[in-house]
Order: structure tokens, then sequence, then C-alpha cells
């Protein structure tokens, strides 16, 4: 094919129409092959072929091929490019068809067509002798000053753009290296033009008219640059560079080509990476990793699939915080302050959170402790976590676990699976961009379990002081420490989190709020947001502390203080109607029409016209009731012990402590127990335990209970699940009042386990049970003796109001149920003689 260093082309060749783009000798395009006779090039010279020549085709521009090849073949376009086809890529979807990458090698004319089915084929004369120019044959003097003002043009282009960029440092080593004849096909094929402007090239056989049609495009091009240069604004890390160079292919073989994009060029692309990637500060582990990846991705073609993971990969790795950490504010006064502000009550919290401080001081390389909030809804748990991150000075991240059931949400995905992606830690991780955030895990005790594998088995390492220093995270599959982070989980109960999570867990329990709790929570925290939220003034509208009692007694009965929130939250609305109105009222500016303003909602005579209110507008038992509606809790204690058979027991739920009645009557029948209520196992044989301690011990006038009688337990309400060994005094004291006919004294309330002898166990969630008992009204409680030692927990203003009694029989508790206590039978048992 090569004569005297020039190109020599088959004298037949066949042809390849394309209707879309112009291919010039020195540039390499992409064509895609649909039609019949250009697919029938592709598979019968391309795919069979076994020689290069088979490889060379004779593209014709601004021809369409027809799609069938029956049809005929229009006029073709007088002059060509002869082209070699470097890469072939086929694909059946939407349609078959090919994708062909080509290189132009040199012009040529078509004298005659041979064939035309089943593809095109003509002898052609070669228009390119490149060999008269490079061969040192002088030039006239005009086309030696066409070639000199057009390099120059050239240069100037190449100087307008950023030279740190690796392609155009090359295309200006590729300036002076090409033969400058072949500069106007390169650079007409690289700057921006229309197909037209190109055939005009193409057709431009002489070399003079070639270089005369060119260097308008080239200058056109220049001063499109320097009108961008003035209006575009400068970027700090962007001066020079105008314009991004598109990858392309120049003579023999490559060609590049200029658009307006701002995106940063793929091989400058690959060094910033690498750049990142050393300087990530990363262990060595890790870093030797991305560098062999980072080796593979150099070698990849980015159409293959697993450029883009490996790519993702690496960013994530560069981007996560391996030793960027903040400085954790000491100053364990300025932390009490903030820690008042944030929240009331919760001592035993704000005491956790001071001691770390104090520990930090103390010594700087503390691992982070493991905590686990326990409580009812509505506490604050949440939002105590938010505040200690504050407190801290570190980011806050939270990540919700409810209903959390593949453990890949928290060890992530193997980057084998398509889609991919690493779990919610490392993300959270990337998210606020220090090694040392404050992690709060929501709803850890709401965990499931599916196939996919079990999130607290894996929830395991991350929350172990002694593992999570090498947390390997699946789509990482390197180690990376998470002992700087301060994990807090909240729950609303300890029950469902599988024992060996909770080992690792330092558990602080969260009990509810007193009455006089919430009111001031109400007063300092929930009444300034709710006026705030609704566009309100503490001058335009006033709770006072009465009436948020009644709110807090008679419409709702919770451990924590949403439900307050939520009624305080209608009471701003419907006073945020009356301003209003009363705002459109002053508008009006009709005095004469309306009534003197109510000093308070709800009072006043009705009118038609709406009368502006006076301010402040002070919210009273009355307007509270016109606004929320009659009252929801009423004070039933009293009135559902008029009868033998009934008693109060107190129960722990994750909502927080609650009373519950248990109920019991008798009726003619050979001796059934019959329970009722949702009962769980252990709350039956706390019943049957009563039973056979009450026979045992004949409590009714010496006679079997259950001869000829049969006894129906319910606890109320039937449709909430109930279990636990606590109510085993309740059901004791419920059936001793059933079988004497005695009343339980109606302020009393009680707790506990049982044993057959007669002993009284101790129970857990005693300061949730107390204060259930202290919002229902009641002032006796009965609690097992070893339970003394919880006292401590239950706030001094409320032991002030209750009376405890402690017992350690069941002889002690019925004794305090009942007025005037309750009669003993002594039982003598034979006495045996030890044979030892």
């Amino acid at each position: 094919m090569a004569s005297h260093g020039g190109i020599q082309i088959p004298s037949r060749l066949p042809l390849l129409l394309t209707h879309e783009g112009v291919l010039l000798p020195g540039s390499t395009t992409r064509v895609s092959v649909h039609s019949a006779r250009n697919m029938q090039v592709v598979r019968s010279r391309l795919l069979k072929g076994t020689s290069l020549k088979s490889t060379i085709l004779g593209v014709i521009p601004n021809t369409r091929d027809p799609e069938h090849d029956t049809q005929e073949l229009p006029a073709l376009h007088s002059i060509g490019t002869a082209g070699l086809a470097v890469q072939v890529v086929g694909s059946n979807w939407p349609k078959p068809h090919y994708t062909l990458l080509i290189t132009g090698l040199c012009r040529f004319r078509v004298t005659q067509l041979l064939r035309e089915r089943p593809f095109a084929v003509a002898i052609v004369e070669q228009l390119d002798r490149l060999e008269q120019y490079t061969e040192g044959q002088p030039l006239d003097r005009e086309l030696r000053e066409l070639t000199q003002n057009f390099y120059q043009a050239a240069l100037q282009l190449v100087g307008m753009l950023d030279m740190s960029v690796p392609v155009v440092a090359k295309l200006r080593q590729l300036l002076d290296s090409l033969p400058r004849e072949t500069l106007p096909d390169v650079l007409a094929a690289m700057i921006r033009t229309s197909n037209t402007e190109k055939l005009q090239v193409l057709d431009a056989v002489d070399l003079q008219e070639r270089f005369k049609k060119t260097l308008p495009m080239l200058t056109r091009q220049i001063e499109g640059l320097k009108l961008l240069q003035k209006t575009r604004k400068p970027r700090p890390d962007d001066d020079k560079r105008v314009l991004a160079i598109r990858k392309g292919g120049v003579f023999p073989g490559r060609q590049f080509s200029l658009e307006e994009d701002g995106e940063d060029e793929d091989g400058d692309d690959m060094a910033v990476l690498e750049r990142k990637v050393k300087e990530a500060a990363m262990p060595e582990p890790a870093l030797h990793v991305c560098l062999k990846e980072l080796k593979r991705l150099k070698k990849m073609p980015q159409s293959m699939p697993e450029y883009a993971l490996t790519r993702n990969y690496l960013e994530l790795m560069v981007e996560l915080p391996w030793t960027k950490s903040t400085s954790d504010c000491l100053d364990i006064r300025a932390a009490r302050v903030l820690l008042d502000n944030d929240h009331y009550a919760l001592e035993k919290l704000k005491r956790r959170v001071l001691e770390y401080l104090a520990v930090r001081q103390l010594r700087s390389t503390l691992k982070g402790p493991i905590l686990c909030f326990v409580g009812p809804p509505g506490v604050g748990k949440t939002s105590v976590g938010r505040s200690i991150a504050r407190t801290l000075g570190r980011e806050f991240h939270r990540i919700a676990l409810g209903g959390v059931c593949d453990q890949s949400d928290v060890r992530g995905h193997r980057r084998t699976y398509v889609g991919s992606m690493p779990g919610r830690i490392i993300n959270g991780l990337k998210t606020v961009g220090v090694n040392n955030p404050v992690f709060l895990l929501d709803e850890v005790d709401k965990l499931g379990k599916s196939l996919q594998g079990d999130p607290a088995a894996a929830l395991l390492e991350v929350l172990d002081p002694e593992q999570n220093h090498s947390f390997t995270d699946h789509y990482l599959n390197v180690p990376f420490d998470l002992s700087q982070v301060l994990f807090i989980a909240t729950a609303n109960t300890t029950s469902t989190i599988p024992p060996a999570l909770l080992d690792r867990m330092e558990v602080i329990q969260v009990p509810g709020y007193t009455q006089e709790e919430k009111v001031e929570i109400a007063h300092r925290h929930l009444i300034p947001h709710q006026l705030e939220q609704h566009g309100l003034t503490p001058q335009q509208l006033q709770i006072p502390q009465d009436t948020t009692h009644e709110i807090i007694s008679k419409y709702t009965r919770e451990a924590g203080v949403r439900s307050l929130e939520r009624k305080i939250g209608a009471i701003c609305r419907a006073v945020a109607v009356k301003v209003a109105e009363g705002h459109k009222m002053s508008k009006a500016e009709s005095p004469g029409e309306t009534e003197a303003g109510r000093e308070q909602v709800g009072k006043g005579e009705d009118s038609d016209v709406t009368a502006p209110p006076e301010m402040p507008i002070v919210i009273d038992q009355i307007a509270l009731k016109d606004i929320l509606g009659p009252q929801i809790f009423e004070m039933e204690v009293s009135g559902r012990l008029t009868l033998p058979g009934v008693a109060i027991g107190l129960a722990w739920t994750p909502l927080g402590g609650e009373i519950m009645f248990v109920e019991a009557s008798r009726m003619e029948g050979d001796g059934q127990l019959t329970l009722t209520g949702q009962l769980g196992d252990i709350m039956k044989e706390s019943a049957h335990l009563a039973i056979s301690w009450l026979r045992s011990n004949t409590y009714t006038c010496g006679a079997d209970p259950l001869e000829g009688n049969d006894i129906h337990l319910h606890f109320p309400a039937g449709a909430v699940t109930k279990d636990g060994p606590s109510a085993g005094v309740t059901i004791v004291t419920c059936l001793a009042s059933l079988f004497s006919g005695r009343l339980v004294r109606s302020d009393v309330t009680m707790t506990g386990e049982i044993t057959l002898r007669g002993l009284v166990l101790p129970v857990g969630g005693i300061k949730d049970k107390v204060l259930a008992a202290h919002r229902a009204g009641l002032k006796r409680i009965i609690l097992p003796k070893r339970n003394e030692k919880d006292l401590e927990e239950i706030p001094v203003h409320i032991q002030a109001e209750l009376a405890f009694i402690t017992a350690s029989t069941l002889d002690e508790v019925l004794n305090a149920a009942f007025d005037g206590g309750f009669p003993a039978v002594v039982i003598t048992h034979p006495q045996i003689t030890s044979k030892l």
C-alpha cells in the first residue's frame, strides 16, 4: 500500500454511504450502520475479510443509503474519503446495527460505479499525493505564505487553551511534528464547523484552495474564543481554560475536536484522582488497594461497565474522612449550661455526658462510649442525642433503623453485585466528613430479620469498642476506624434487643416525665416553639400554668410530651384564626359595626360580625373546652371499686407506665378458672399461682373457694395484649376481695411477682409505674420489699404526695390493701424429724 512514502489505496473500493458527518483525512469518527447495503459491507468485507486491504472502505458523505437494497441508489457525492476501519461493534437492540470507528486516509473521486447490490463497489481515483509536498519540493510563494499564516493562526488558537490539560499539550506538539500541508484537514475536523463547511474542505482538492477555505474558519474560532474570554466570569480554579478538548485522533490515526464544554479531560481527571488518593492520608492497606484499583482503571476502556464501578469506589475512598476530625469542646460549665437550656430534667443523661467530658480532659485518646437510651416515646431521646453533639462541638448524623431487615444496610453490598453501595455507617461518615461524629442509631429495638441476614448481628462489630477500630464494610473491603465515633442508640424497650447486642451498650433508662416536669417543659420549650411556628407572639397569646395542668391531666395521658405539644398547637391555630379575623376587621375600619373584644377566648356574646379580640388572649378552662372539646380522660378509679373482686395493678409498657384493673366474678360451676383479656403465658401462670396459694391458705372461711364455683378473671382492655409477672399480687388481692366479699381500698395500687409460698419478688419499671399511679390520682402504692432501692429515682415531691408500702409476703400485701387489715390464717404444718 505504501510507495515512495505516500498513501496508495486500492483502485476498487466498497462504498459506505453516510449522511451524518463528514470524514476528513486525518480524522477519526464513529459511523452508525443500519441500512441494508451498509450492513452487507460490514458483514462481507470487515467481518469476513482476512487482509488489511479488506478493512479499507470508501466513505461517501452527504448521501443517504436507502433502507432496502431493492431501491435504487441516489446520486453519489463525487468526492469521498478512503477510511481504515479500526473497530467494529455490533448490537441487536433496538434493531440490528453496527458502529464503526473509521480513520480517514486520503481523498478519492468515483470514476465508475461497478455494482449496486448487495453493496456498492466503484473504481476510484486517488486525489491526495502528499509525497509531492513532503519530499522537499519547493512551494510557490503564495502557497508558502498561506501555509505560514495558517500555522501561526493554529498556534494562536492552541495558545488560548489551558496547556496544563494533557490533550492540549499533545496538540501543541503535533502542530510542530505534522507536515504543515496536513493541517487544514486536521484543524477543520477539530474546530466547530458545520457539515457544509467540512464538505467544502473535502471538495477542495487543490491544496492552496484548501488553505483558503479553512483559514476563515480558524479565524472565526479564534474570534469566538476572544469574545468568550471577555464575557466569561473568571474562576479561581480555571483561569485560562475556556474550552475542553474531546478525545479523538490526529493524522494518521487520531483526531481532536474542540467543544464548548467545561468538563475536565479524562486524562486530567485521572491525574486529579491519583493526586486525591495520595493526599487522602488513608492507612497503608487502604492506600495499597486504591493504587491497585487506580492502576486497573487506567488500563480499562471507558465503555466497560466495571469502569464506572471502579471509579465510584475510588471517589468514595478519597471522600472518606480517614484522618479528618473535629476538636471536642471540653468546657464542662458551658456544656452543663447548654444541656440545661435544651432539656429540662433528664439528670442521668446529662451527668453521663459531663462524665465523658471530664474523662476526655484527663485522657485525650478516649474511645467513644456506646450509649443506649431506653424509654417511652416523646421523652426526648433523639433530641438529647442532637444536643450532645452540639455540646461536644461534633457533627451529628441520625440513622433510622426501624424496619431495617437487611444486613447490607449496615455493612454494605459487595462490589460484585450490580448497584452495590456502602452501608449506612460508611455513608454517614461520608456525609458528615469527619471520623468522630455523633451517630444516633434510632429505634434499635425495631430491627427486623429476613433472608438477607440479621442487621442486629451486623451491628455487633459496629458497637463493640474492642472491634470497631477495624470495621470492614463489604463495599470498601478495607478496615475503617470507628473507635472515635460516639454511638448513641435509642429504644423503647430492651426486650426485643438481642442479648449479645444489648451487652455491648451502656443502657441508660429515660423514664417518663412527672406532671410538674411537663408543665415546666411546656412553658420553657413547647409553648414558645408553637408560638413561633404559628406566627404568634407572647403579647397575643398566653397560656397560664393552671390551663397547662388541665391539658396534661384531662387531655393527655402519656409518658412523653408529644400529645401535649399537639394540643398546644391546636390552641395556637384557634387563636391564629381570631388574630387573623381581627386584622381583617382593623383593615376594614368599621368600628361602629363591631362589639367590644373579648379578653378570653370562648367568652362574650354571640355576634354576626367578628370583633378584633383584645390582646393578649388568655386561655382559661372555658376556652380550653371550646377549643379541645370535652375532656378525654377522667378519674374513674373510685367509681370502679364499688364491688368486691376489683383491684388496681401497675404495668409497664414501651409507652411508659399504666394502671391496670383486674376484675373477678364467681358463679356456680365445677371449679373451672376462665382468663380473658389477651393474656400471655406468664400472666396465666400468675393467675393459677394466686388460686393455688389462696386455696392452700383457705382465706375464705376455711372452705375451698373453687368447690362448686367457677372463677372468671378479666383484664381490661381486651384488645391489648398483656404479659409479665408483675400482676401476681394484684390477682391475689382481687381474688381475696371476691372470696371475702370485702372492698379493696380505692386509693391503693400494687405491683409484684408472687411465688407458691406467698413471697413477693421484685419487678422492674418501678419509676414508670409510680409515675402512672401519680397521674391517675392514686395515693397508696404497695411495692416488693426488694424494690425499695428503686424509690431513690422517684422525684422528692412525688414521694411526698404518695405513701409507699413495701411487702415481702402476700400477708403484708393483703393487710395493706384492705381497710382494717386482712385476717391471717395460721397454718400448722406437721413437724418433720430429721433422720440425718
